[in-house]
C-alpha cells in the first residue's frame, strides 16, 4: 500500500499515525521505504521517530509514544481544560494527564474525571496524585505488561534517568506485546521457533535442537 501511495497520500497518512504505530511500520519497512516516510513526516514528528529508534527492541522506549498531555501544577482545572482542548486532538490519549515542573520532571497525575468534578478554580497541585506507577525507558516490555496488568492502566508514564517525562505506554501496545510474547511461547512448545537459516540450510542437528 505505502509503495503505491503518492507523496501527498503519504504525507496525510503519516501525520494521521501516532509515533509509536509509525516506528512499528517503520521496523517492518526496508530503506528505501523508511526514506520515504520519514521524508513525509514534519520535522517534530521526525524527531519524535528518530528518538524511539533509538532504544533497544525489547524497552519500554522502543512501544511508547511521545504524545501525551504534559500539566504544571500551579495550573488551575479551568487552564488545565483549556489546554486540553487546544492540544488534546493530536495526542494518544487524553483521559489520563501527567504532572510535570518545567523541567518536565514528572511530579504527579490527574484524570479527566478529576478535572471534570473538580472547581474551576482549584489548582491541579491540590488534585494530582503524586505516588506514581511509572516506567524507565530501558524497562524491559514483559516488566511494563506486567505493570498494565497488576495495576489496570489505560497509559503507563515512561521517565529517563533523570526522571523527567519522555513519553507514554497505553493500554493497546501493551496488548501487542503480550500478543507477540504468547505467539512465540506457542511456537516454542509446538517446536516451530523460526530458524536464522531456511530450512534446507539449516543441518538436521539444528533443527532437532529448535
Amino acid at each position: 500500500l505505502i509503495r503505491s501511495f503518492t507523496d501527498k497520500e503519504l504525507v496525510a497518512i503519516v501525520e494521521d499515525l501516532s509515533v509509536d504505530d509509525a516506528v512499528d511500520i517503520i521496523g517492518e519497512m526496508p530503506a528505501n521505504v523508511v526514506a520515504r516516510i520519514l521524508r513525509s513526516a514534519d520535522a517534530q514528528t521526525r524527531k519524535s521517530i528518530n528518538e524511539i529508534l533509538l532504544y533497544p527492541e525489547d524497552s519500554a522506549g522502543s512501544m511508547m509514544t511521545p504524545e501525551y498531555v504534559a500539566l504544571r501544577p500551579n495550573m488551575t482545572v479551568e487552564e488545565a481544560f483549556d489546554k486540553i482542548r487546544k492540544v488534546g486532538h493530536d495526542k494518544e490519549t487524553i483521559y489520563t494527564c501527567y504532572v510535570t515542573q518545567s523541567d518536565r520532571t514528572l511530579v504527579g497525575v490527574v484524570t479527566a474525571m478529576d478535572l471534570m468534578l473538580a472547581e474551576p478554580d482549584t489548582l491541579i497541585s491540590e488534585l494530582m496524585e503524586t505516588n506514581v506507577i511509572y516506567t524507565t525507558t530501558d524497562e524491559d516490555k514483559e516488566n511494563v505488561v506486567i505493570k498494565f496488568s497488576d495495576y489496570g492502566f489505560l497509559a503507563l508514564p515512561v521517565v529517563d534517568k533523570g526522571n523527567r517525562l519522555v513519553g507514554i505506554v497505553t493500554v493497546d501496545d501493551a496488548m501487542d506485546v503480550i500478543e507477540e510474547e504468547n505467539t512465540e511461547d506457542i511456537a516454542k512448545m509446538a517446536a516451530m521457533a523460526p530458524t536464522d537459516k531456511p530450512y534446507l540450510k539449516t543441518s538436521p542437528l539444528s533443527l532437532w535442537k529448535n
